[in-house]
């Protein structure tokens, strides 16, 4: 029976893990997406020749990139602070009660990220900048980013699930009182 809870704390800790790891992937995405979107502002006829900053930004990539990045670190602490909860909840240690009401608060931080996330910073600035080049570079699949925060979300929800439960079960045979 130990090695059953032994796997399902590994899966636990997986899953916490996950979390962080699909932050950084939504933000290297966005990237990738922002840095195409560049390319077809600067190549398209609105354009006209300007020059994009040192690093091949445009105004517009430069604060598209900085919203997702924001909305990354933001989500992305949350996920560590979740990733090192599960940690310590694993540990039996006290304040068990005060880190799952903590995680419990951490929820509106994540929940925030991907709502902003959801709103797709990089089209809805585009639209307010009124420039069609840089909407037309961003590639199909970039509004379906937003889902990778929630996914990061749901799998560090169930690794904290399963690192709650992991600590204080005893095994059905001592719980079991003898007769005296």
């Amino acid at each position: 029976m130990a090695t059953s809870q032994g796997r399902g704390g590994l899966a636990g800790l997986v899953l916490l893990a996950l979390g962080p790891a699909l932050v950084a992937a939504y933000a290297g995405a966005g990237y990738v997406a922002i840095k195409a979107a560049v390319r077809a502002q600067v190549t398209g006829p609105e354009w006209a020749g300007r020059k994009a900053d040192a690093a091949g930004f445009t105004s517009l990539g430069v604060d598209t990139w900085r919203l997702t990045w924001w909305t990354a670190l933001v989500v992305g602490l949350v996920a560590v602070l979740y990733l090192l909860f599960g940690v310590l909840l694993r540990r039996g240690s006290r304040g068990r009660t005060l880190i799952l009401v903590v995680s419990g608060l951490l929820i509106v931080p994540y929940a925030l990220g991907f709502g902003v996330a959801l709103f797709n910073p990089p089209a809805m600035l585009a639209n307010l900048y009124d420039n069609p080049d840089f909407l037309a570079g961003l590639p199909a699949w970039q509004p379906f980013t937003a889902w990778l925060l929630l996914a990061a979300g749901l799998a560090q929800a169930v690794g904290m699930v399963l690192a709650t439960t992991r600590i204080g079960r005893a095994p059905a045979q001592a719980r079991v009182s003898s007769p005296s």
